[in-house]
């Protein structure tokens, strides 16, 4: 298989294929979409997005402030205080909610465990690397699905309805990554590929 796009190659055919079919590029390239995903700041995101380097951090750095981000948006989004969300990551995680409220204002650096924890609190893809990966790799890790999802087959686009798309939109272990590179496999390979998966999951629907 092929290794993973960099970022600035992803961008580039994102670019090429927005050009070509004239998508909006807020479609595939905003930046505060993307921030949203990410968990990055906005001007990060543009930053990388114009080939630019991002703010030098640790993964420490990294970790405190991607916590911090997703914890405002949830106050944001909920209306609750910041004492509501420390006891809901309390309860649900079996920390103090003291610590809880620290990591969560970026004040600590939560332990491994902590860490695996609020993966699934918060719903994040990726896993423990949503938290500790540079900020250019994160930013490709949200951009690769989007890129795969937009590019053309000789039978139209790779859009809704195409189950490997759909699957790809939600995996980002190991199997996720395997999906995305299938993006450079010939036409009559995607074609069964994408009809072997539809039947399994025809099949997983039956047992249903």
């Amino acid at each position: 298989m092929n290794p993973a796009l960099p970022l600035s190659a992803t961008v580039e055919r994102l670019q090429t294929l927005i050009q070509e079919r004239g998508i909006d590029p807020a479609e595939l390239l905003d930046p505060a979409r993307l921030a949203d995903r990410t968990a990055l700041s906005e001007d990060t995101v543009r930053a990388l997005l114009q080939g630019g380097e991002p703010p030098s951090d640790t993964v420490n750095d990294r970790v405190r402030t991607r916590i911090k981000t997703l914890a405002d948006a949830h106050l944001d989004r909920t209306g609750e205080r910041m004492s509501d969300l420390a006891g809901s990551i309390s309860q649900q995680l079996g920390v103090s909610a003291f610590w809880a409220r620290k990591v969560c204002s970026g004040e600590k650096v939560p332990s491994v465990e902590l860490l695996h924890g609020l993966v699934d609190f918060f719903g994040v893809a990726g896993g423990e690397a949503f938290f500790t990966a540079p900020a250019p790799e994160a930013l490709n890790q949200a951009l690769l699905p989007l890129l795969a999802a937009a590019q053309p087959t000789p039978d139209g686009p790779r859009g809704a309805g195409d189950p490997l798309v759909e699957v790809l939109w939600g995996y980002d272990d190991v199997r996720g990554i395997a999906l995305r590179q299938a993006r450079d496999l010939p036409p009559e390979r995607w074609n069964v590929l994408s009809a072997t998966l539809k039947a399994l999951l025809d099949l997983d629907d039956e047992g249903h």
